[in-house]
């Protein structure tokens, strides 16, 4: 599904030589490297304050501690997705709400957020799902309705741009009160093990979840707030220090793959490619709305499950995110939720499957994979 190994030939040499003065300095924990990523990082998203974490489970956690979040408040966020994203809602004993999604872009449904919104509704997540924004200009719009704060869950979209109504453009994770990210290996930006970050443009929020990351200290020993210990480490910094340049070339790459992808798949009446919020498909060469962190088709007429298998069988690794929607996962059930709510989820579950995508994929790979998929679906 990812190719680590092919691209970690082109970043070699400065991963190796920015390890060894890791080790060199023994500047383990919020070294250098550290504070040199968060710098560029803030640079390429144009955004005031970026704040590494260790890993992106942990940078959405804080995001809502930050913001002073209370057991028992809801928090809307999306049906169709990992479970990260209602985990730490549950862990701060704070109340998940979950809706639907469309079937298009698989993001949140924002008819389905206004209808659940409550007194009690404190926060927005929207989950930027598979590589592209949610639809913020609509989200945003409710939140200053109903004075709710927004936090996206960037952890599979960093990169991409959100076009506003206006024609002015912003990145994902930047344009809601806070944004979290994940630095997993598989991810676009990703490191070699676990690394997140939050965003933000709030000078005092920011100041907050500084502290929050590193136990609740602005200074050594003295604890000011409740706080965790979620630091990125020095050595991935070098990994993603490496990578960061190269992020839109990444991105771009997939993109192509996408491209190819869909164009050998459009016309197939068993198959529906993903489709982009600005409509083009993927199909265009100017797209930047999506970054393909997962290229996801949905397979019709009940044949998705033996199309894995037939993969599988193959030598195709595919993956089927999500297999089961949040509201029916044993941790999360509650009496509140009717299936009749969920009728996009519970059809998508039975359908999705995503291909290899990554920076390395080239033409010989990509036919063998549509061939694959084409031959069986024409059997």
């Amino acid at each position: 599904m990812v190719d680590l190994v092919g691209q970690y030939e082109g970043i070699k040499e400065q991963v190796n030589k920015g390890m060894d003065g890791v080790l060199e300095s023994a500047s383990f924990i919020n070294g250098p490297e550290v504070h040199a990523f968060q710098k560029e990082l803030e640079t390429y998203l144009d955004v005031k304050h970026v704040i590494p974490c260790a890993n992106g489970t942990d940078a959405l956690q804080i995001c809502m501690m930050g913001l002073g979040l209370q057991p028992g408040d809801e928090v809307i966020t999306a049906d169709f997705t990992f479970a990260a994203t209602v985990e730490v809602i549950a862990l701060l004993q704070l109340t998940p709400v979950l809706v639907d999604v469309v079937p298009d872009t698989f993001n949140i449904d924002i008819a389905a957020i206004e209808k659940a919104i409550t007194p009690k509704t404190k926060a927005i997540v929207p989950v930027h799902l598979f590589g592209q924004c949610a639809n913020m200009d609509a989200i945003l719009d409710l939140a200053k309705k109903h004075d709710l704060y927004v936090i996206e869950d960037n952890a599979q979209g960093i990169g991409a741009m959100h076009t506003f109504k206006d024609g002015s453009k912003m990145k994902s994770g930047t344009i809601g009160h806070v944004g979290s990210t994940s630095f997993f290996p598989s991810k676009n930006l990703g490191c070699y093990g676990d690394g997140g970050a939050i965003f933000t443009n709030n000078d005092d929020l920011a100041h907050t979840i500084r502290g929050m990351v590193n136990h609740g200290m602005y200074k050594r020993y003295h604890h000011d707030v409740v706080g965790v210990n979620s630091r990125l480490d020095s050595l991935q910094a070098v990994v993603l220090r490496a990578k960061l340049p190269k992020l839109d070339q990444y991105n771009a790459k997939r993109r192509e793959a996408a491209r190819k992808y869909n164009l050998a798949f459009k016309d197939h009446p068993d198959i529906i490619i993903p489709k982009t919020v600005n409509g083009c498909e993927g199909i265009c060469d100017s797209c930047d709305c999506h970054v393909f962190h997962q290229y996801t088709l949905r397979i019709l007429k009940e044949k998705r499950d033996n199309l894995v298998q037939h993969l599988n069988d193959n030598g195709v690794p595919c993956g089927v995110y999500y297999p089961i929607p949040l509201h029916r996962q044993k941790a999360y059930l509650d009496s509140r939720y009717d299936e009749a709510d969920f009728p996009v989820t519970n059809k998508l579950v039975e359908e999705v499957i995503s291909l290899p995508m990554h920076t390395e994929l080239d033409d010989e790979q990509l036919k063998f994979i549509t061939d694959l998929v084409l031959n069986f679906l024409n059997q």
